[in-house]
């Protein structure tokens, strides 16, 4: 049986500028080479080595860790990604560590590709999350925790810790997530969305004078909430509602009290 072709992909900011190269000072602009064979504008002598900031193109055949060592920062969307193939020579630093990745320094640009699979195979659901759910939860994550901060702190470590009758703990929920994200090569995705959830509430909050303990609270619920739909559906509903933080939301003050 033949075996399926390989993708490779490179992910860019939204100019379609190859980050690494950008900063080396020898832009190169994928969106201006669909079709077309690219020559690394500086290839390092010894392969592959870095002898620059950017010494080799650098792809993957995982596109959940296409965002991994880009260059790309602060982390931001849009971002763009392509198809690429790689030309000539090929290398990787590692084999055995790396094997989602190659090193090469001549590619050709296939085309551009949707970019929402770099947040993982549950990315569409991932950025709807971030659009949609975050904006409308944030003053309410903060306003909970400024409500009655001891009372908070107590209900948060019971849910970090102990979990409940219908969920596990929300630290052993972001364990399992973790492993999963490792299992399926989607740390890169992982990484990118709990922060684009947690600029997300700062962005929500940025006119609202909060304070730190609620805008903490408030952002790692939004990179908990965008993590489960990463994964949902891979985790059972025991994983995702503690990653959702239903303890949370539901537990009332006065049982935490009583």
């Amino acid at each position: 049986m033949a075996r399926k072709p390989v993708t490779w992909y490179i992910a860019t900011p939204a100019d379609g500028i190859i980050e690494l190269s950008r900063q080396a000072g020898t832009p190169v602009n994928l969106a201006d080479a669909v079709g077309d064979v690219v020559d690394h504008p500086q290839p390092c002598a010894v392969k592959w080595f870095d002898e620059s900031d950017f010494s080799y193109f650098r792809m993957v055949k995982r596109v959940g860790e296409a965002l991994e060592d880009t260059g790309i920062w602060p982390v931001t969307w849009p971002v763009r990604l392509w198809i690429v193939e790689p030309v000539g020579d090929t290398g990787n630093w590692s084999p055995h560590h790396y094997p989602y990745r190659l090193l090469s320094h001549q590619v050709r640009v296939v085309e551009e590709t949707d970019a929402w699979p770099v947040l993982g195979a549950g990315g569409r659901e991932v950025l709807h999350v971030i659009r949609h759910q975050i904006p409308e939860r944030a003053a309410r994550w903060a306003a909970d925790w400024d409500a009655d901060p001891e009372v908070m702190r107590e209900r948060r470590w019971n849910w970090e810790q102990c979990g409940g009758r219908t969920c596990g703990s929300g630290s052993w929920a972001r364990l399992m997530a973790l492993m999963a994200s490792r299992t399926r090569r989607e740390g890169a995705a992982q990484r990118w969305s709990e922060r684009l959830a947690g600029d997300t509430v700062d962005q929500v909050l940025a006119d609202a004078d909060v304070s730190p303990a609620p805008l903490h609270y408030a952002r790692s619920r939004a990179a908990d909430l965008a993590v489960a739909a990463q994964h949902q559906a891979r985790l059972d509903a025991y994983v995702l509602d503690a990653l959702r933080g239903t303890d949370l939301d539901n537990q009332s003050v006065g049982a935490i009290r009583g």
